[in-house]
């Protein structure tokens, strides 16, 4: 299984592996995309090798022979490929050299989807992926999913990471329900968020539920009038949410969709949901971090404490957005 010189892959699903309990978790999760999605899944492992300074008379740096490095991620790619032997995919392996979300957003430059691993506990985290951070979903070119190792028993498999099991002893999940939810806050990325997750629950033959938080004013701003009729402000959101019903229907006809609107933060309300849905999908301007009106800056909160698979989704041109204004008010206009 000879590593090749990074290069990009045309469509198809990139999943990292290390052969941690997490990276397992994306592994099987985008083994399943993969087949859903009818295209090849592609296993990568990344590492650096590692350089110290000498302590030897003549000083100077050297680096560890990566042999011995290389030959152990060789093997975690082959145990990966065993345990997704019986899908139904076209499957690749790669051992690349280098930092690893810097890999990994090189390859996924033109692929279809990024899939990843983290314990949901303030970053990914990895013997060979490494530290991959929250830098590949917020500045991947095509949406990335985090899968978390706290819902490695929706893929029949037991937790064995100690502070999952704490988690989960504490806060068991919720039985997941066929449904994908999607933050909407007004702004074209959210649009965009909106469009991809409408084609993934389609995918996956389940609901689409599309979600608008409004948090409370907090803080001191003398600006805000001191009465605001909240009822006012909902019901102007549901006909805003309404006409954008319409509008996905008139492209996801067959699509159920319904609408949520909650007071409360988005960061809660949007890892809530993910307890018991098959999804949950947020937009981001990919320059590390999430933006828009009331969606607002979640940043690192929902990949940190989501308790099921998150898609995070580029902002990107789409086509499909220029006839929206035609089906009535519009958020965030």
């Amino acid at each position: 299984m000879p590593g090749a010189e990074t290069h990009g892959f045309q469509g198809g699903v990139i999943v990292g592996v290390d052969g941690s309990e997490h990276g397992g978790c994306a592994l099987l999760w985008a083994a399943r995309e993969a087949q859903r999605r009818q295209t090849a899944l592609h296993l990568i492992t990344a590492y650096s090798v590692p350089i110290y300074a000498a302590s030897g008379l003549d000083g100077g740096y050297a680096a560890v022979d990566d042999s011995v490095i290389r030959q152990g991620a060789e093997g975690v790619l082959r145990e990966a490929m065993e345990r997704i032997k019986d899908f139904d995919i076209d499957v690749d392996a790669s051992v690349e050299n280098g930092d690893a979300s810097g890999v990994l957003l090189e390859l996924g430059k033109d692929a279809d989807l990024l899939v990843v691993g983290t314990r949901g506990r303030g970053g990914f985290v990895g013997r060979l992926l490494g530290s991959v951070s929250s830098a590949l979903p917020a500045h991947a070119s095509c949406p990335t999913v985090v899968v978390p190792t706290i819902c490695a028993g929706r893929f029949g498999q037991e937790v064995e990471d100690k502070h999952a099991k704490a988690e989960l002893a504490k806060h068991p999940l919720a039985e997941v329900k066929p449904r994908v939810v999607v933050g909407v806050d007004g702004s074209d990325q959210a649009r965009v968020a909106v469009l991809e997750a409408a084609e993934q629950a389609q995918r996956m033959g389940v609901e689409l539920q599309v979600l608008c938080s409004v948090p409370q004013y907090s803080g001191s701003l003398a600006w805000v009038p001191a009465a605001i009729d909240r009822e006012a402000i909902f019901a102007d959101i549901q006909t805003q949410l309404d006409a954008g019903v319409l509008w996905l229907k008139s492209h996801f006809p067959e699509l159920e969709i319904h609408t949520r609107l909650v007071d409360g933060s988005p960061v809660e309300v949007l890892v809530e949901s993910s307890r018991d849905s098959e999804l949950v999908v947020v937009g981001t301007r990919g320059r590390g971090g999430f933006a828009g009106m009331m969606l607002g800056s979640t940043s690192d909160g929902v990949l940190h404490h989501a308790r099921g698979p998150v898609m995070v989704v580029p902002d990107r041109e789409d086509p499909r957005l220029e006839d929206r204004p035609s089906f009535g008010p519009m958020l965030g206009s």
